[in-house]
């Protein structure tokens, strides 16, 4: 997993965004398991408290489950991972049409660039350096 914790915002409200990409992106496939808090924590450069944090607060939301002998897995819910993979593009669809309203773009103009980008954007699986 690529982590990118940046300054300015707490550390697991971070984590707990870039751990809900993973599970929407299929990084963590429904029902398995989670890499230990230990190891998620020394991959991410972040104090393993942070990350215990992190991933209860995602076991309080249901995207997570723990299991006393065999740690923690993602739900087999889909229908929580759809619902929480549309949440998280409805947000982004928002902060995007506010910042193109900001640049004075009306709404044809706003769905006409998203046409033209569509048609232009690489196929899907193919990453060329976008991480949301």
């Amino acid at each position: 997993m690529n982590w990118n914790i940046t300054a300015g915002r707490p550390v697991y409200v971070q984590l707990i965004e870039q751990l809900e990409l993973a599970l929407v992106a299929g990084e963590f496939p429904p029902g398995s398991r989670i890499p230990p808090v230990r190891e998620l924590a020394a991959d991410a450069g972040v104090n393993p408290n942070t990350m215990q944090r992190a991933l209860q607060e995602l076991e309080s939301r249901g995207l997570l489950q723990a299991q006393r002998t065999a740690g923690r897995t993602v739900t087999a819910d889909d229908t929580a991972l759809q619902a929480l993979r549309r949440r998280r593009a409805g947000t982004l669809a928002a902060e995007f049409l506010h910042q193109m309203q900001a640049l004075g773009l009306t709404e044809a103009e706003i769905e006409t660039l998203l046409r033209e980008t569509a048609q232009q954007a690489p196929k899907k699986g193919v990453n060329h350096g976008c991480n949301l």
